[in-house]
């Protein structure tokens, strides 16, 4: 038994929760996955995974081992950095997860920027709005957009906060009037982007008192410049992120309403597995988004 190949294997199988997807990522076939296991439990003198014909589910030695593991394989890859010096600079393939109109609007411009820094590295970049799930589909960071980060073992850096505005076309104020409280924006037609967290209700603030009012709307979307275009057209309000609206409403395009009112805003973060060792080609993306929105 190769023990350093039984030992990948098993962080792998453990950490992706499944035979088939270790065996994917690592080359190897099935038949080479189980063997790898069985020769390592044979080795530690313990079951290690509990596995039917439908899932599997590390034992409690299972988890104690994959703690020790985890740190031992992180240890002999920083040592394998530290006596090659080619490999600190970044390169190969860097896959990246992002929200579509985020990155349209805020981001794309200065990815050939950072590219033309790194010659040897390639970007693969996704944009899609879901919430990817980085470790399970071979990211190596995603950006993401959240009023509040949900626990895990990930790790976030914030890069930046968009706060949000209620705003219409002047044509559908001048058909239904301004809503001048929270209240009054009951019977106005509203246009949902549909994966946002306060997709079915917008929360307001003022004077220590806080006011939700309920959305219900004909018109619901999974795209932000959708929902921009739907404003521009006088269809009706929406909730928004002001970075995606400032230009429209310094043209006078858009009209803000409610400005004395505090609402939701919605952090950037860049998400990461938490790896005590960023690869080179992470860390200076990471750094990258970091310059980037430290000058914004």
């Amino acid at each position: 038994m190769d023990r350093y190949t039984a030992l990948n294997v098993f962080r792998h199988v453990a950490e992706l929760d499944s035979f088939a997807e270790a065996g994917r990522r690592l080359g190897l076939s099935p038949a080479a996955i189980s063997k790898n296991i069985a020769e390592l439990e044979a080795r530690v003198g313990t079951r290690l995974i509990n596995r039917t014909t439908r899932r599997m589910a590390l034992t409690d030695e299972g988890k104690l081992y994959l703690e020790h593991v985890v740190r031992g394989l992180d240890a002999l890859q920083e040592a394998d950095k530290a006596l090659d010096p080619v490999r600190q600079t970044p390169g190969g393939i860097l896959h990246v997860a992002a929200p579509m109109t985020f990155t349209l609007m805020k981001l794309s411009a200065t990815i050939p920027a950072f590219l033309s820094r790194y010659p040897d590295l390639s970007l693969d970049l996704k944009l899609d709005d879901r919430r990817v799930d980085i470790v399970r589909e071979g990211f190596d960071l995603a950006i993401r957009g959240s009023d509040s980060l949900e626990d895990s073992s990930l790790i976030a850096r914030k890069l930046t906060v968009m706060p949000h505005v209620v705003c219409g076309s002047p044509a559908y104020f001048a058909a239904h009037g301004r809503p001048a409280t929270p209240t009054e924006l009951k019977p106005h037609n509203f246009v949902r982007f549909s994966l946002s967290g306060h997709a079915d209700a917008w929360e307001f603030r003022k004077d220590g008192r806080t006011e939700r009012v309920a959305v219900k709307a004909r018109y619901s979307v999974t795209s932000s410049l959708a929902v921009r275009d739907a404003l521009r057209a006088g269809f009706g309000l929406s909730l928004i992120p002001h970075a995606y609206v400032e230009d429209d409403l310094a043209s006078g395009r858009l009209q803000r309403v409610l400005s004395d009112w505090e609402t939701v805003e919605t952090a950037l973060y860049a998400i990461y597995p938490s790896r005590q060792h960023l690869a080179p080609k992470t860390r200076a993306f990471l750094d990258f988004l970091s310059e980037t929105f430290g000058r914004a």
